[in-house]
């Protein structure tokens, strides 16, 4: 959790939200089934200002000597973001967040059937879920790498699942990036009942090849 999302906010709008200087190969937009190992619409501060970057979706850390040398890091959890040696450095320097419109997640009936739902903002805004990213690989295979952070889902969403994306509001952003000083730690919570809410869709995008606007209309239920 998070393990699939979609994106539809179109990369200059994107740029100018988050006032950054876009980079000139971001992914294309709407991508409504964005999965682990894509390029994902990353928002990074820099000494001449916040950046809109591509970013592999999948954290990989120094050691690895290849991209499958180890498990496949797209989530760390809030709760141990400062001590797993993984993410330790990038908890401290090297935090980011990552854009979304919205996100699945998957309930199982008795008979073990996967009902996918999406989540999104109430207010129709952009998602900014929080991330941590790490450069990877040699010369020219070098390439960024994020992962999303995550906590304990709050009431609302533990209705479909215990865990949920750290999502932050505009005025949290420069903390979160480090342009405010230090005390990032205390953003990592669950996120406020009233933000979210969520609908069943349709199971075609419990593929990772699906596409299209369909995989975020609702379904009767």
């Amino acid at each position: 959790m998070c393990g699939r999302f979609a994106i539809t906010l179109p990369n200059d709008a994107m740029a100018q939200l988050f006032s950054a200087r876009p980079a000139n190969t971001l992914p294309p937009v709407p991508n409504f089934n964005v999965c682990p190992t894509n390029q994902v619409h990353v928002v990074r501060a820099g000494e001449s200002g916040r950046r809109l970057d591509p970013l592999r979706w999948g954290f990989l850390p120094h050691w690895y000597k290849t991209e499958t040398a180890g498990p496949l890091l797209i989530n760390a959890r809030a709760e141990t973001l400062a001590e797993k040696p993984a993410f330790r450095a990038a908890c401290r320097e090297r935090r980011c967040l990552i854009v979304a419109t919205g996100f699945y997640e998957w309930t199982k009936t008795e008979q073990g059937t996967r009902l996918p739902w999406y989540i999104h903002r109430n207010d129709g805004a952009p998602i900014a879920f929080a991330g941590v990213w790490q450069d990877w690989g040699a010369d020219e295979a070098r390439q960024g790498t994020c992962a999303i952070v995550t906590t304990p889902a709050n009431n609302h969403l533990s209705a479909i699942h215990h865990r949920m994306p750290l999502i932050l509001e505009p005025d949290d952003w420069p903390l979160w990036l480090g342009e405010a000083g230090k005390g990032a730690a205390r953003l990592m919570r669950p996120g406020a009942e009233d933000v979210l809410d969520f609908y069943r869709v349709d199971p075609a995008v419990n593929s990772n090849r699906a596409s299209g606007s369909d995989l975020i209309q609702p379904i009767p239920v």
